[in-house]
């Protein structure tokens, strides 16, 4: 791997902040970010993502790369819980192999938004339409991970609705938000909405070092609900999403031109939901355990994609391999 690019990628100061949190975690610091600030902090990264999605939508003519672009990225999110339930049910239960399944064929916001401020610093385009592909990509997962516990649960228990699932899905408030904000950017008038351009875009990085913040606070607080589990989930929240990212970065050459656009696909098809999906598993598979899939996603993965997984896939995809 490009050793230039690893440290370019590691010392982004918006990465190192995620570190302090960790750190602040080991020593038992009281650092903490209040939870009403946390939450406004989250709901302004959806929104500005969202916005900003919509108004380079709004500049894109839609046609048939657009759509084929939203339809790969629902075949990538249904696919990937696919064939990681079947690696997860070896060890796991019904219910925890589908939520963790779910949780790794969705997305996650911020690695997305992560890897935006990556090609940013590389001075590389990626087009703004991708936002809504995000969007796409998060309820597909949910929807196959509940088929497939509804389908492999001995106990055959009826309290997995799938129409109540899609629309918890789809009602769920980091996809509603990312949506709705989306469509208002795509259909705000152009000069009225370029005023929000120093709210959306100049302090943006500011509070997504804010938030990664309290992301380490929190990683760093749940390494500990690996002890049980042992070596497998370790193993699996960091072989899975490299193969998922790895093969959308080679695979993506022949179907999409642009570099930025297929960096963003392969770091979507890495990434795991700790937001969207485990607001849904919480309502349509109770016995499935957060302590196990929260902590996978956001204690591992998470970082792993911060500071491997990126520069890996966009080494893949400039060395033409």
């Amino acid at each position: 791997m490009n050793l230039d690019l690893l440290i370019t990628n590691i010392t982004n100061p918006v990465l190192l902040f995620f570190i302090l949190g960790i750190i602040a975690s080991i020593v038992k610091s009281d650092l903490e970010i209040p939870a009403a600030s946390f939450k406004f902090i989250s709901i302004y990264l959806l929104f500005s993502i969202g916005f900003k999605g919509g108004q380079e939508l709004a500049h894109s003519e839609i046609n048939s790369t657009i759509i084929f672009n939203l339809i790969l990225g629902v075949i990538i999110s249904s696919l990937i819980p696919l064939y990681t339930f079947f690696i997860l049910i070896r060890k796991l239960d019904t219910w925890n192999a589908g939520a963790i399944a779910s949780a790794y064929g969705s997305v996650s916001a911020v690695t997305f938004v992560s890897a935006t401020s990556f090609l940013e610093a590389q001075h590389i385009h990626f087009d703004g339409y991708l936002v809504a592909v995000m969007a796409c990509m998060e309820f597909p997962a949910i929807i196959v991970g509940v088929l497939l516990m509804k389908r492999y649960d001995r106990t055959k228990s009826d309290g997995l609705s799938i129409s109540h699932t899609l629309k918890h899905s789809l009602s769920n408030g980091s996809v509603l938000i990312i949506l709705g904000s989306l469509i208002i950017g795509y259909i705000s008038n152009i000069q009225q909405a370029a005023e929000f351009k120093p709210f959306t875009t100049d302090i943006f990085k500011g509070f997504l070092a804010i938030f990664l913040l309290e992301m380490g606070i929190t990683t760093g607080g749940r390494f500990s609900a690996f002890k049980k589990q042992g070596w497998f989930v370790i193993a699996f929240s960091l072989i899975i999403p490299a193969i998922n990212g790895c093969l959308v970065a080679y695979f993506s050459q022949f179907m999409i031109d642009n570099v930025g656009n297929r960096f963003i696909f392969s770091v979507l098809a890495a990434s795991a939901s700790y937001i969207a999906v485990p607001a849904a598993m919480r309502l349509v598979a109770p016995k499935a355990d957060p302590g196990l899939y929260i902590p996978m996603a956001l204690g591992i993965t998470f970082p792993f994609n911060l500071t491997l997984g990126i520069p890996l896939y966009y080494l893949i995809i400039t060395s033409g391999v």
